[in-house]
């Protein structure tokens, strides 16, 4: 498997990578297979597109803009172009509009108010984030159809492709890199044979598919976009949308930590950085998918308290990015970072897992220390549940993105004060977070059935 460090870190916008993202992306895709129809073929007089949104995607997806994603994929856009876009004014026009236009000519009906159907029976076999793309005629007969699943971090695949033998992945073939490891294990052999860090070998994987200046420049532009969106937390104030009140708290958070430093502690400023990020999101502005964008808080906040506060350069935030996205790689193909799947430890905890990687590469660790921080951070996190109130990523969401960050840290430096040696291996903790995750009741996962979307005291 091959997964790229751009593909992993992608810069869009909130609340989540898997009922927003994905579910654009899918539409945008649905919409372009319309327009390469034969539509004298089809014999339609006046089309229609109904999207079904089925398991978790069904029970959140109101809270995490599911709806609105779907619309703005079906109007032609996708994540990236809605960067520095009013999404809310957008969103106003589109749903007044009725209809979509195919290609710019073919126009087709569409009212996402009836036209998406949030259908809370049982979840898909394939994955619990299904949706159901259809294209009717004038007699509300389904002419064509496609199927997608939204599988984390923005990925998507079709039902075909989801029911081949290997993952679930849209992946280049590692056979075609020089170092190609699926394992962590497999990582550290090729490390100690070459004698090479875990960031070269995924620097080399990289350069057989794009450019060194290429990869630079994305790369560079990832942490550009991490940086804007904590800054833009830290000076935003007000409530976050949605219904629960929710008060943004990290500007405030930043401002008392700065009104006395002498007392400001590593967690204070994490804490400050990595809620700036949740909040952004939250509130459904720019964000950079970092694996998730429910867990997006964690690796910006902490490479930008190392850049920051220990004086880190770009080539060492080059050098975290490249470390993060191989551990990234390895959860991803070996499990999964989708919170609908396998609960939040696939999430915050693969977030918490790359962040102490990439640190601890940074401080200079060696390869089996840097496997270590990573087997650190996500064991500290297994059985984590995914219980968003009222479906929003926002309680515990923010606050559990601090902790993330916290927890990180803590892996990296504890790992260096080591020699790489250690019981667990991360392949094993990998494989537990997995087992963990298909044992989890359907409530934990991303579905607001249980845990702490259930447990509001009503006053």
């Amino acid at each position: 498997m091959f997964i790229s460090v751009l593909e992993l870190f992608k810069i869009g916008i909130g609340p989540s990578s898997s009922h927003t993202l994905g579910p654009m992306i899918a539409a945008n895709s649905f919409a372009s297979l319309i327009g390469g129809l034969d539509s004298s073929k089809l014999a339609i007089k006046e089309g229609r597109v109904r999207c079904i949104l089925r398991g978790s995607l069904a029970f959140t997806g109101k809270g995490h803009a599911t709806d609105h994603a779907v619309s703005l994929g079906l109007h032609g856009y996708l994540p990236s172009d809605l960067v520095d876009e009013n999404v809310s004014e957008l969103l106003e026009q589109i749903w007044k509009s009725y209809h979509v236009y195919i290609n710019q000519e073919i126009k087709v009906l569409f009212d996402p108010n009836i036209d998406i159907v949030f259908d809370k029976s049982a979840a898909m076999s394939e994955h619990p984030n299904g949706m159901i793309f259809e294209l009717l005629n004038e007699n509300n007969d389904v002419v064509f159809s496609e199927t997608y699943f939204s599988i984390g971090g923005g990925f998507i695949n079709t039902i075909a492709e989801i029911n081949q033998l290997q993952a679930p992945l849209k992946m280049k073939k590692y056979s075609l890199c020089k170092y190609p490891f699926s394992s962590a294990n497999e990582m550290l052999h090729m490390a100690h044979n070459e004698n090479v860090s875990i960031a070269s070998m995924k620097k080399v994987n990289e350069l057989e598919h794009l450019s060194e200046a290429k990869l630079f420049d994305g790369i560079d532009k990832v942490w550009k976009y991490m940086q804007v969106c904590i800054e833009r937390g830290l000076e935003s104030e007000g409530k976050l949308p949605g219904g629960l009140d929710i008060n943004r708290r990290s500007k405030g958070l930043y401002q008392k930590i700065q009104s006395n430093l002498d007392n400001a502690t590593i967690n204070d400023w994490l804490c400050a950085y990595a809620m700036a990020v949740n909040e952004e999101n939250a509130a459904g502005n720019m964000v950079v998918t970092a694996p998730t964008n429910g867990a997006a808080g964690v690796i910006p906040a902490v490479i930008y308290y190392f850049v920051n506060h220990e004086n880190g350069t770009k080539e060492q935030v080059r050098e975290f990015l490249l470390t993060a996205s191989a551990i990234g790689g390895i959860i991803k193909h070996r499990s999964s970072i989708s919170g609908a799947e396998v609960g939040c430890q696939g999430e915050v905890g693969s977030a918490a897992a790359m962040a102490a990687a990439g640190l601890c590469s940074v401080l200079g660790g060696t390869p089996d220390q840097v496997e270590n921080a990573a087997e650190i951070a996500l064991e500290h996190h297994l059985g984590m549940t995914c219980d968003p109130v009222d479906g929003l990523v926002q309680v515990p969401c923010i606050e559990r993105n601090g902790f993330g960050a916290i927890k990180a840290h803590t892996a990296a430096t504890l790992a260096l004060h080591g020699d790489g040696s250690h019981f667990m291996p991360l392949d094993s903790c990998i494989e537990a977070m997995k087992q963990t995750g298909l044992e989890m009741s359907h409530k934990y996962k991303e579905t607001s059935l249980g845990g702490l979307a259930v447990s509001v005291t009503e006053c």
